[in-house]
């Protein structure tokens, strides 16, 4: 009796993972810096792979510990929290490529000073085509993913929450592809490079940077995809249905002010 749990929290048991995945990384990054030294990528293909293996053993811990009762509504809040401060952690890193972007095209700075007003290099691409194509495909999917989590929260049948699931995670694969092919035209047939001046760095690293946040936001929705046809949510326990929600919304969001500000503003 005195060891009894009075209280709402989880205690986590030692684990491995955190220290794991600190490894992980700093291969990755270092390895990173070797591809940059033309080095190859082998070391940080390595250390991707340790961390994407550290990602899938942790999580799958989490949801260990939910099955086994752990997850109390404490705890669940807290997870709510925690997720939604790393969502603002992402705000905060798109806003620097803001930033960067509409200081240089506003306020252009050179390797001179002068009193003469010199406008920045921007080169036309028309948003009416591909890029407005992906915005509806990211509106649809956003649309898609809150059917499947409004079936889910409301007691809708199992299958209206698969289709949500796999509708928002083919709409991620096709924005993807048209993403590609956008690059492909830009790089090969116009000469696009990615540093080629300031407009084409901040270009790149922000769609980029979306880009790679759809594709990690698609494995998120697939990953609750299978776990929904595996039965593990249910309309009062869904904390990880719920940030896969959050996440995907987050990048439609940053997608809307990326089209508006770089496409439409930054074109115009």
């Amino acid at each position: 009796m005195a060891h009894e749990k009075n209280h709402d929290y989880h205690v986590l048991p030692p684990s491995v993972w955190p220290f794991l995945s600190a490894v992980g990384v700093f291969i990755m990054l270092f390895g990173a810096v070797l591809w940059m030294h033309d080095r190859g990528p082998w070391l940080f293909l390595i250390g991707l792979a340790g961390v994407l293996y550290c990602m899938f053993a942790w999580w799958s811990d989490v949801v260990a510990e939910s099955h086994a009762g752990d997850h109390t509504p404490v705890v669940r809040l807290g997870l709510r929290y925690g997720f939604l401060l790393f969502i603002i952690s992402e705000v905060m890193f798109f806003s620097a490529w803001f930033w960067s972007f509409f200081k240089h095209a506003m306020y252009p700075m050179y390797e001179y000073v002068g009193s003469e007003y010199i406008a920045p290099s921007f080169y036309q691409l028309d948003p009416f085509h591909i890029p407005l194509i992906n915005t509806l495909i990211l509106l649809l999917s956003g649309c898609a993913v809150t059917w499947a989590h409004h079936a889910l929260v409301h007691g809708g049948p199992r299958r209206d929450v698969e289709t949500g699931l796999a509708v928002g995670i083919g709409l991620g694969v096709i924005f993807t592809c048209l993403q590609a092919y956008e690059y492909w035209y830009l790089t090969v047939k116009r000469d696009w490079a990615f540093g080629g001046d300031v407009f084409f760095a901040n270009f790149f690293m922000a769609t980029g940077f979306h880009g790679l946040h759809v594709i990690i936001g698609t494995i998120f929705l697939a990953v609750c995809w299978f776990r929904v046809r595996a039965g593990h949510f249910t309309a009062e326990r869904h904390v990880g249905f719920e940030a896969a929600a959050w996440y995907w919304h987050f990048v439609d969001v940053v997608w809307l002010f990326l089209f508006a500000a770089i496409y439409i503003w930054g074109m115009a």
